[in-house]
């Protein structure tokens, strides 16, 4: 993205600066520091979506700079007819290994409105994270939220069928399957009648099976290698269900608690996508990551319905619209965000493993959604486990989206 590379540019020119002064060159740790620095003392000063605009634009350096951004953002703000906030459980900057997207989500509402939505811009978890970001967005206290379609399944439960395995994980079967008219009529009927307007869903990469530092044997080719593992799982009961039908012990562990949980031997494997395991510090944790693509990682932009159902018509087709154009944003930078965080990986030891075509029919075997097992949620999400069946069909109709698979 463009505020990655003037991050680049502007370590560089400072170290050059350093050692034309005869200085050693900035590390990467006290850059981060005075952005830091600099990111609180422009938050109190302009505000704090000020200060995220100016960390995305690569100005914080600059007081002048940041200046400009701050007035920039107070016209948009006092020319809006409508204010809303938009709160996401991650940092700006997250997108380089993790595609995000939020600065874009914020300009794309803002100019497709013409500038009648100003964003107030929480990120970094500033307004809750999980289940309690979903919750505010649910009760309206926040217009638009981000969440993992696993932390939106208990308000929303029918996108849980997400997380039946080996049928939409990989890329491309998910963007096929999100975009279709199936999921429209099938899916999001369900979740506005939980409160929530999708906005979009989005593309992260599928789910792997990290294996911690320490535990014996190379990468998991086969579900043999899952057998009595203790495998980290979230609150979903559908990838409990996964794991247990792999072998593995299913083993919950708050996400906070799970990096210590793998250091101790308290668990020996987790799933999140190879985005998520590099943005949140599992580089250091993990001696393997295998790409057997089960579920996709996946996460949404929501809506508060009644938030979203009181505006005129025209401002709904403009945030359609703006959702859009999004979603190829975001499909375009799967690509990059996987190739820089496989890159930082590697430097800290990580090897990856692709399954062959014979493993990962062996994966599907033992565990895929075709399995009777998965009937009973089928039926308890859908009302009849045949209205599966169409779900599956969208996710291998080619939609008009593109995005790269592993």
């Amino acid at each position: 993205m463009a505020h990655d590379k003037e991050h680049r540019l502007l370590d560089r020119a400072l170290n050059e600066i350093e050692a034309l002064k005869g200085h050693k060159p900035a590390t990467d740790d006290e850059l981060r520091s005075v952005e830091r620095r600099n990111f609180f003392a422009t938050s109190a000063k302009f505000g704090f979506t000020a200060a995220v605009v100016a960390a995305g634009a690569g100005t914080l350096f600059s007081k002048e700079a940041a200046a400009q951004t701050a007035q920039e953002e107070n016209e948009r703000e006092k020319s809006a007819k409508i204010k809303i906030t938009l709160a996401t459980e991650y940092r700006i900057g997250t997108t380089r290994s993790y595609p995000l997207i939020q600065l874009n989500v914020k300009e794309n509402l803002q100019n497709f409105t013409n500038g009648k939505i100003y964003v107030k811009l929480q990120a970094g978890g500033t307004l809750g994270i999980g289940t309690a970001l979903a919750q505010k967005v649910q009760a309206g206290t926040i217009e638009i939220g981000q969440f993992s379609l696993s932390n939106f399944a208990p308000f929303a439960p029918a996108v849980d069928l997400v997380n039946l395995p080996y049928w939409c994980g990989e890329n491309q079967k998910f963007v096929n399957l999100v975009t279709s008219d199936v999921w429209e009529n099938q899916v999001n009927k369900l979740v506005r009648e939980k409160g929530f307007e999708p906005m979009f869903y989005f593309c992260i990469d599928p789910r792997t099976a990290a294996k911690r530092r320490g535990l014996a044997g190379g990468p998991f080719k086969t579900p043999k290698d899952l057998e009595g593992i203790k495998f980290r799982v979230p609150g979903s009961e559908i990838l409990k269900q996964f794991y247990r039908l792999l072998g593995a012990n299913p083993t919950p562990v708050a996400w906070g608690e799970t990096a210590s949980a793998l250091k101790q031997g308290v668990a020996d494997a987790l799933d999140p996508a190879l985005g998520a395991l590099y943005a949140f510090g599992f580089k250091d944790v993990l001696s393997s990551v295998t790409f057997n693509r089960p579920v996709p990682d996946s996460q949404v932009y929501a809506i508060n319905k009644a938030w979203f159902d009181g505006l005129d018509k025209e401002t709904q087709q403009s945030i359609r619209d703006a959702a859009d154009v999004c979603l190829q944003q975001n499909l375009s930078q799967v690509p990059a965000s996987r190739a820089y965080a496989m890159a930082e990986m590697r430097k800290a030891g990580v090897e990856f493993y692709i399954p062959t075509p014979d493993e990962l029919a062996q994966w599907k075997e033992r565990a895929g959604a075709q399995r009777k097992e998965w009937d009973d949620i089928k039926i308890k999400i859908l009302g009849s486990a045949d209205k599966f069946q169409p779900l599956v069909d969208a996710a291998n109709k080619p939609s008009k989206y593109f995005v790269n698979d592993i």
